[in-house]
């Protein structure tokens, strides 16, 4: 039945007929795991092939850290999954933990942390980018964007170097329940509570602090747009479509592993077999939603992946694509790119939504007193920044 499987077992009875079974749901599982490794892929191929290029009214900045976020959650289908299944075939369980399994165990965290940390900083950059529109050029330049970056990217290594070296400051083991490589957490408490402490909470601090900010000042901000804006109902809950489920997301997929490593930690016990197997991979699930909260609900973003992807069925398959009833006409091609070219253009102010900057500085016209023309300044901006997200 495992023929597939390097299986050797010796030792306890019990601790023996507990890994049998879990060897015993290991197509399951590997199923399962596959699956979500394809959708991450995939979805995060679709992201790359659109904002690599512009997208109308995202900031080259945005755009960096939206780059930076889909590179991390790519990792998990190319990196993670593929290494964790690997080493479910060649692991000799006779051993204990070798070189691979720490290596493997070092890529694992090292690719959930850099994950954590782009999340952070994307939350960061928006922000100060909706609160301070008029410091966002000079707080959030260029350079500093690209050392944040850098900062999500090579910080968790430096800190997370230990887990590979083999008869270091911590044990690695690979738990058939999980089919992951994972530390024995409660072999070094010390170090494994400082990880928390380092990347999951100032993480998550960041992006609680921030997105609550956001959603607060937009509840606020609605209420006074109502003097100006009889309209503003529709828009009643812009705000909880958009920062509500990011918020909900990222609890719902790192909490639960994080819960799990410091039980580890502290007691020394593993969760149990389908708990484990859950809370170990549902952070990787956070790569595929990612591309859903932060990129597909995005109506530019929408826009510019329809005519990237008209533009590639164009290229491969000209029958497939008269079917669906596109044309190839260039002047159609020309007048939808210089659409998304000029509405680019405008990329360089210090929103991340140009557009809605625009139509706010020309609303701003109509009002006469200076508090009521900065005040309504403040409360239209806030609102495009969460509207562009829709």
């Amino acid at each position: 039945m495992f023929s597939g499987l390097n299986v050797s077992i010796h030792g306890d009875s019990n601790t023996d007929s507990q890994r049998l079974v879990e060897l015993a749901h290991w197509p399951i599982k590997v199923s399962i795991i596959i699956v979500l490794g394809a959708m991450i892929t995939l979805g995060n191929v679709a992201v790359l092939m659109v904002i690599s290029s512009s997208v109308s009214g995202w900031s080259r900045n945005s755009r960096y850290f939206l780059l930076s976020l889909t590179g991390a959650d790519s990792a998990f289908g190319i990196v993670v999954m593929p290494l964790n299944l690997w080493v479910s075939l060649v692991k000799d369980y006779r051993q204990g933990p070798d070189v691979l399994c720490h290596v493997v165990a070092f890529c694992n965290a090292t690719v959930y942390s850099t994950c954590m940390y782009t999340l952070a900083m994307i939350s960061l950059e928006r922000y100060i980018a909706v609160l301070y529109p008029l410091k966002y050029s000079s707080l959030m330049t260029r350079k500093r964007s690209l050392m944040l970056i850098a900062f999500s990217w090579f910080f968790p290594p430096f800190l997370l170097l230990p887990v590979s070296f083999p008869g270091g400051i911590i044990e690695v083991h690979f738990s058939t329940a999980s089919l992951v490589c994972n530390p024995t957490y409660s072999t070094n408490v010390g170090y494994s509570m400082s990880l928390t402490c380092f990347i999951f909470f100032p993480c998550s601090i960041i992006m609680t602090y921030t997105n609550l900010h956001l959603w607060c000042a937009a509840k606020r901000q609605r209420k006074k747009l109502r003097k100006y804006d009889q309209n503003c109902r529709k828009r009643s809950d812009v705000a909880s479509r958009v920062l509500v489920p990011v918020m909900a997301v990222y609890y719902t997929c790192w909490a639960p592993c994080m819960a799990a490593m410091i039980y580890n930690a502290v007691s020394g016990n593993s969760v149990p077999e389908w708990l484990e197997f859950v809370v170990v991979w549902l952070p990787t699930s956070n790569g595929f939603l990612n591309c859903i909260f932060y990129f597909w609900i995005n109506r530019s973003f929408r826009r510019k992946f329809h005519l990237v992807f008209q533009q590639l069925i164009l290229a491969l398959c000209p029958s497939l694509a008269k079917a669906f009833g596109w044309s190839a006409d260039p002047q159609t091609l020309f007048v939808s790119g210089m659409w998304d070219n000029n509405n680019s253009v405008y990329e360089r102010s210090s929103s991340m939504s140009s557009t809605c900057t625009m139509m706010t500085l020309a609303e701003d016209v109509g009002h006469t007193h200076t508090h009521t023309h900065t005040h309504t300044h403040s409360i239209s901006l806030l609102y495009c920044h969460l509207w562009s997200n829709r």
